[in-house]
């Protein structure tokens, strides 16, 4: 298989790191330390990328088993394309929506994102800068589904936040005693002048932009999302400017 390697990786905060692919980006949380730390995988890159994320966890201080699970903001490739390979290497249990995670398994197709005009050569660009999917690709062992309010066991207590739109069952992940959100592809940083923005290649443009609101009223101090720059200090406000730009579903 192909290896799909990563271009950076960021340390955000001392539990907290971001794994830069070129197409999108994953997160490394770290709790405890030494070798009794427990970690978590937001996202998992696209297939290929197993391999790269194991050696992303051993730069880090710790063993590939130190993960015990990774939470899927959504099943689009460049998300979860890496998951099936790196859950074999490492042991981690896979979350996905209930939604979503039909696809994640591989029991049927997903489907396509609704594409406005100016999207399009944005959704090719990056399809070009994603490996080919393999015709038999590394699926997860299992999936275990979650929905809107589950409160998953890392980071003190992390709870599902459904933001429906960019696929119907996209998440966000709220560490709340930590002032940490997980947008996945709900929210957005531009590459060009890091404005944050309302995620592109959506489903359903009005659910998408609600699933925003939602996130911009939580009391998030650092923002992480699916693509760009994260929100380092206040990004509560940050956001909440941001989805004022767009008009409530």
């Amino acid at each position: 298989m192909t290896t799909y390697e990563l271009t950076d990786t960021i340390d955000l905060t001392p539990r907290l790191r971001l794994l830069r692919f070129p197409v999108g980006q994953a997160y490394l949380w770290r709790d405890g330390t030494g070798p009794g730390a427990e970690l978590t995988l937001i996202d998992a890159g696209a297939a290929g990328a197993g391999r790269p994320l194991a050696r992303a966890v051993r730069d880090w201080g710790h063993a590939p088993e130190d993960v015990r699970r990774i939470v899927l903001t959504h099943f689009h490739e460049d998300h979860a394309g890496g998951a099936g390979e790196f859950a074999r290497l490492s042991g981690a249990e896979v979350y996905a929506h209930r939604l979503d995670a039909p696809y994640v398994r591989g029991e049927a197709p997903g489907p396509e994102p609704v594409l406005e005009e100016w999207e399009r050569p944005i959704h090719a660009q990056a399809l070009a800068r994603l490996p080919p999917r393999p015709v038999h690709p590394e699926l997860p062992p299992s999936v275990r589904e979650v929905a809107d309010g589950d409160v998953l066991d890392f980071a003190g207590g992390a709870r599902v936040v459904g933001v429906p739109g960019h696929t119907d069952g996209s998440i966000g992940i709220e560490l709340g005693l930590h002032g940490v959100l997980f947008t996945g592809d709900a929210v957005a940083a531009s590459p060009v002048d890091g404005q944050v923005m309302l995620g592109v290649f959506n489903r359903r443009s009005e659910q998408a932009v609600a699933s925003f609101h939602r996130l911009a009223a939580l009391d998030s101090d650092l923002a992480c999302f699916g693509h760009g720059d994260p929100v380092v200090g206040g990004a509560a406000a940050v956001l909440r400017a941001a989805a004022a730009r767009y008009a409530r579903a």
